[in-house]
């Protein structure tokens, strides 16, 4: 029995090791996603059909147009920290590995999924010091469940200013439009110039009024509390030296990176892992690159896994915690630190996600993959059929099929049930996808794809 069951982990390794993903068609499914999550007028040429147009009538205090963007998750809520995030790693994969979207035949996509977030960053952001952070009541809406263009419910909107800061905010959408400058400079130059202008005044607003974004108004708190924003000011000054070549926000990192030296890790809320690595990179000091490197090897050789091999992070979206994670570790590959060895790992955490326990996390790619994902719009039939809360109880699968959405995945003991209310395990989200649809463009450009 015994010569039995290593036979079987060996053949499973085997297997798994053998297994090659197309991952273009994974880029070219994440980037449906990002369409399934567009709020407002949708365009000619929207692909995910079964979305219509929907929160038209969102407006600032004084009327200002805040219509487009992006839903955060499998609500309807337009969560201003998260898009902008996401608008930033979406950036930088373009920047960095343009050449994986080429090859998938997906760099114009690539940019118009960073340029639906983008738009409406600029609408949000109504003068120098004033920057609308969300739109819809997280409380409100996640009472709701039925399809987006069905809402009735009022949708507040809510802002920073200077008696209300909010730095975290403010210097991660200054790092979303300096990353996305460097994205369009070549391309649009003037529309290039106009991200700049607002990034510049962005990191300014979050430079000179501190301030905690969560801390500015009480509705986000039903949702994302952040833990500081130092971490922020030094990543945004990263981006904007990246982008301006101007040394003074060197100096501002240097002013606030002793703060934050000591803190570890990369997401939304916690922003160190992927400044070191990108000042490592736009700097050379070696400062930065032992910190990430230090941090990496902790995590390759000493984190928590699952049995069946996923670095587990965090319950809550652990796919994509991994995959941000992952995603600074293969960006500290590319300095040329441990190459083999962090894009080996990297490429292992992926396939983990892709199916080589049997299952992808991926909506609508490989054979078995969640059906039941915490998605309104997705668990929503057609017109004129009702849709509300029966519907999120039914335990049959979503009507619609949303393509390339990473859902948040399994637990510490590879414990995963498709269930659409566990949001904790199968919810979905704008961030959830653009670390790892970052690290997806990167492997197909070293070479990897199927």
């Amino acid at each position: 029995m015994k010569l039995i069951l290593a036979l079987a982990v060996i053949l499973q390794v085997y297997v798994s090791n053998t297994v090659c993903y197309d991952y273009k068609e994974v880029l070219q499914k994440s980037l449906l996603f990002y369409e399934a999550q567009r709020s407002g007028k949708l365009p000619s040429d929207q692909r995910v059909t079964w979305r219509k147009d929907s929160a038209l009538n969102d407006k600032g205090v004084n009327g200002e147009d805040l219509t487009g963007g992006y839903y955060d998750a499998g609500d309807f809520v337009k969560f201003g920290f998260q898009m902008s995030f996401t608008a930033t790693i979406l950036a930088w994969g373009l920047i960095d590995h343009q050449k994986g979207y080429e090859d998938a035949g997906s760099l114009e996509e690539g940019r118009k999924a960073l340029k639906w977030a983008l738009d409406y960053i600029l609408k949000a952001h109504v003068s120098e010091n004033v920057f609308y952070a969300q739109a819809g009541s997280g409380v409100a809406d996640h009472n709701y469940w039925g399809r987006p263009e069905d809402m009735t419910e009022a949708r507040p909107t809510y802002m920073i200013n200077t008696t209300h800061p909010g730095s975290d905010l403010a210097a991660e959408t200054a790092a979303a439009l300096a990353a996305s400058y460097l994205v369009y400079k070549d391309l649009d130059s003037k529309y290039a110039q106009t991200l700049l202008t607002h990034a510049k005044q962005l990191y300014n607003f979050a430079y000179t009024y501190r301030g905690k974004y969560s801390d500015a108004f009480d509705d986000v708190r039903c949702c994302y509390n952040s833990s500081g924003y130092e971490d922020e000011l030094v990543w945004g000054a990263a981006w904007m030296y990246r982008a301006t070549n101007d040394s003074t926000y060197l100096k501002y990192v240097d002013n606030e990176y002793p703060t934050i030296q000591y803190y570890i890790g990369f997401s939304w809320d916690q922003k160190a892992g992927g400044a070191d690595v990108l000042l490592a990179k736009i700097t050379g000091q070696s400062k930065y690159l032992t910190k990430i490197t230090n941090y990496c090897e902790q995590i390759v050789n000493s984190q928590q896994r699952t049995p069946k091999g996923l670095i587990f992070i965090s319950q809550w979206g652990s796919l994509s915690s991994t995959s941000y994670v992952m995603q600074v570790c293969l960006e500290t590959a590319a300095l040329g630190v441990n190459t083999a060895k962090y894009r080996a790992e990297t490429k292992k955490q992926i396939d983990y996600m892709l199916g080589d326990t049997g299952y992808s996390y991926v909506v609508g790619f490989g054979s078995k993959y969640p059906t039941h994902c915490h998605h309104r719009a997705a668990s929503c039939p057609d017109k004129p059929a009702t849709c509300d809360w029966n519907q999120f109880s039914t335990t049959e699968p979503n009507p619609h099929v949303l393509t390339g959405a990473l859902v948040g995945g399994p637990g510490a003991d590879d414990d995963y049930t498709d269930l659409r209310s566990d949001y904790v395990h199968n919810e979905v989200a704008t961030y959830y996808n653009s670390g790892f649809q970052t690290i997806i463009a990167a492997l197909i450009e070293l070479g990897y794809s199927d």
